[in-house]
């Protein structure tokens, strides 16, 4: 389809939505001052889209714009088309995708009592906390609270490890351990030294997992409130397992052992 509106033209990189688009695809917390995230690249605006999300705003490189005109010309009420040179500035990723856009952040959500849920408990690192939205919408569990200390659930670099599961979760974050009272489910934390092997245990459903710190693992706090404490069998003698890949193989596990 052909945008029924030209886009607008910006060549000064002193314009102020592009410094505030700058910084929303550079900083990992200025989402929040400025209710607004950026998301870059077809795959991301893709998974928006389909989950009838929109975007506000496309920024599109000038070499890219006409090919990306009859794709997503009316993907956003607003398009915007800049130099090459002042999108590669632009742009946080190595080879910039040529193409972005700017979404309204979701009204701040409230955790919902009886959602199969994941808990994250002051996970920092970007691309963990990304998989393990990955894992979560796959696997049917469609809230995230994540405790504070936790790597920021809209920057950049997790938004780009979430290949698009955002846009279908429901995700309540910068949350304290006590907030939790307002679950209603059984919370299984994930241990390397105690309780029942994944493979031997009997999972309820809707549950909450406990994904913890990469270095300290779960917090006492949250260890105390365990309805279940779950180990992974690691027959090849590893002391542990990435936060990432022990969150898919425990959701795996509770989604597909669901009736």
């Amino acid at each position: 389809m052909t945008s029924s509106n030209p886009p607008l033209l910006i060549s000064s990189r002193d314009n102020p939505l592009l410094k505030e688009v700058k910084r929303l695809a550079h900083g990992s917390t200025d989402y929040r001052k400025f209710s607004r995230f950026w998301a870059e690249g077809d795959h991301l605006v893709r998974a928006a889209l389909l989950r009838g999300v929109r975007p506000v705003i496309g920024i599109f490189s000038e070499s890219f714009w006409p090919l990306a005109l009859d794709k997503y010309g009316q993907a956003a009420a607003k398009n915007i088309v800049i130099p090459d040179a002042l999108y590669d500035g632009l742009s946080a990723l190595e080879s910039p995708a040529r193409m972005g856009f700017v979404f309204d952040l979701p009204p701040v959500a409230l955790i919902e009592a009886q959602m199969a849920s994941v808990i994250l408990d002051r996970v920092q690192d970007a691309g963990n906390v990304g998989s393990i939205l990955r894992s979560a919408g796959a696997f049917g569990f469609k809230q995230i609270i994540a405790l504070k200390g936790t790597a920021a659930l809209w920057s950049p670099k997790v938004l780009r490890a979430g290949m698009g599961a955002h846009f279908d979760l429901r995700l309540v974050e910068g949350v304290t351990p006590d907030a939790l009272g307002a679950l209603s489910l059984p919370l299984l934390v994930t241990s390397s030294h105690q309780g029942s092997y994944l493979h031997q245990a009997d999972l309820p459903w809707p549950c909450a997992w406990v994904m913890g710190h990469e270095g300290q693992g779960v917090s006492p706090a949250l260890e105390d409130r365990a309805a279940q404490h779950i180990r992974i069998a690691q027959p090849g003698g590893e002391e542990s397992l990435n936060v990432a890949a022990a969150a898919a193989i425990c959701l795996h596990a509770s989604g597909a052992g669901r009736g």
